[in-house]
């Protein structure tokens, strides 16, 4: 039986932003901490209290999206300036930009070897690069409206994405082609993020929802109806039980995917929260809001499901051990250094709010969503983990399309795959060309 886990604290709260703060990232090594904001600055803050910050000047509009890579030597900004830079997060300041887009870019993201760059643009693209020397690779172009999100897997081999469309894209790395698109949300989705396990993913909408799906039967797992505003960022625990969630009421959440319900509710900001991230080692995790405030929370979740490689293995034994933490909420209220936190436990969602959970293995109970949802059975996990999504791989219902139509879709898809790839090129020469003819003008 473990012991009762006690309530998340706030550590520390960084000020340095002269306005709102849109990102925020932890360096793996738990050293630094990213940060972009409104006011077109990128800053990197020490951990070590007698350290300064640095202050990055570049980019010539909002940073939008910033993130570390793996190896902690480098940083990736975007921004509405339709450039990405490259720090090096150090005194020196040094960077390397590069037109991305043709209008804001949104969101940048490390591959998990960090070789590649994903980044996503009101432009309604998604564009991938290679990291030395900001080589575009390939643009994936289904969305039809701004593209808020993009997002490798922890494989590298899928890539997902959230739009202003209202939908959720799945692309292949491989193929190139969008596999799959969730259509749940009746709002903007504005953040998205894959499971630690790579067969989940969880997507934040401006509905006020957040939503969960199994990769591989794209079914919807999940719904929290837990916010009263915009959800604007998400971010899941290395060992795959909680996610955290940042939103425009000024609170963040954190769900237990688990149980399916609601732990925690935090009050730290006093304005808009609009990001929101856990360390690697996940006993930290950090967040930016409005107020150009930067948190940094100590999660102070139970040691023991801390280990993401044994955690699939764990779950099945530790839902049904799981001790009530209604006693956990008499924690602190406030704290006299820092910005007021509140924490409450809410009971289990209502069951027309979720579907049975695959995190609890095979004994469970399923609870199937209203008629909203397809009526389907629920698929649950056993304790051995299954396969990723392989590459490719498209869902569509037996008899849907023809055998003789196949090969003429396929055809038409490469096609149009080509075209894709065309204008990219041609994009790409018109934005060399039309950095040759500035740099002419600024000579």
């Amino acid at each position: 039986m473990s012991s009762i886990m006690p309530d998340p604290t706030l550590e520390r709260h960084f000020k340095g932003h002269r306005d709102s703060v849109t990102s925020v990232d932890i360096s793996y090594n738990m050293k630094q901490i990213a940060t972009g904001s409104m006011d077109s600055c990128v800053m990197i803050w020490n951990m070590k209290p007698q350290m300064r910050a640095y202050h990055f000047n570049g980019h010539k509009d909002a940073v939008l999206s910033v993130q570390f890579s793996p190896s902690g030597h480098l940083v990736a900004s975007s921004s509405r300036d339709k450039t990405v830079r490259l720090w090096v997060p150090s005194l020196k300041a040094e960077s390397t930009s590069f037109r991305a887009h043709t209008a804001s870019v949104r969101s940048v993201n490390f591959s998990g070897d960090g070789q590649t760059l994903v980044t996503a643009s009101d432009d309604k693209t998604i564009k991938v690069w290679t990291v030395h020397r900001q080589k575009f690779l390939f643009s994936l172009s289904r969305h039809i409206n701004w593209v808020r999100c993009a997002k490798f897997s922890p494989d590298d081999r899928l890539i997902v994405s959230s739009s202003d469309d209202k939908t959720v894209k799945l692309w292949d790395m491989n193929s190139r082609e969008c596999i799959h698109s969730f259509y749940e949300h009746t709002g903007y989705s504005t953040c998205v993020d894959f499971h630690p396990s790579g067969l989940y993913i969880a997507s934040g909408s401006t509905d006020h929802s957040v939503k969960v799906w199994d990769i591989r039967t794209h079914k919807m797992l999940q719904q929290y109806q837990v916010h009263s505003g915009v959800v604007n960022s998400l971010s899941f625990q290395p060992a795959g039980h909680f996610l955290i969630t940042a939103s425009s009421d000024s609170t963040m959440k954190i769900l237990d995917l688990v149980e399916g319900k609601l732990l925690y509710t935090l009050h730290g900001h006093k304005s808009p929260v609009n990001c929101v991230t856990f360390s690697r080692t996940e006993d930290f995790f950090a967040s930016g809001g409005s107020d150009k405030q930067v948190l940094v929370w100590k999660s102070n979740f139970d040691s023991e499901s801390s280990d993401p490689v044994s955690v699939q293995h764990q779950v099945s034994s530790k839902v049904h051990n799981m001790p009530s933490r209604a006693a956990s909420s008499t924690a602190q209220d406030t704290f006299s250094t820092a910005p007021s936190v509140h924490h409450r436990q809410v009971s289990k969602l209502p069951e027309d709010h979720m579907v049975a959970p695959p995190w609890r293995g095979s004994n469970s109970r399923t609870t199937h969503f209203p008629s909203t949802s397809p009526s389907t059975t629920q698929h649950t996990l056993s304790e051995d983990l299954p396969q990723p999504l392989p590459r490719g791989q498209a869902h569509s219902p037996e008899g849907s399309i023809p055998p003789h139509l196949t090969s003429t879709l396929e055809h038409i898809v490469s096609q149009l795959d080509i075209l894709t790839q065309t204008v990219s090129i041609l994009e790409q020469r018109l934005t060399l060309t039309e950095n040759k003819l500035k740099e002419c003008m600024d000579n």
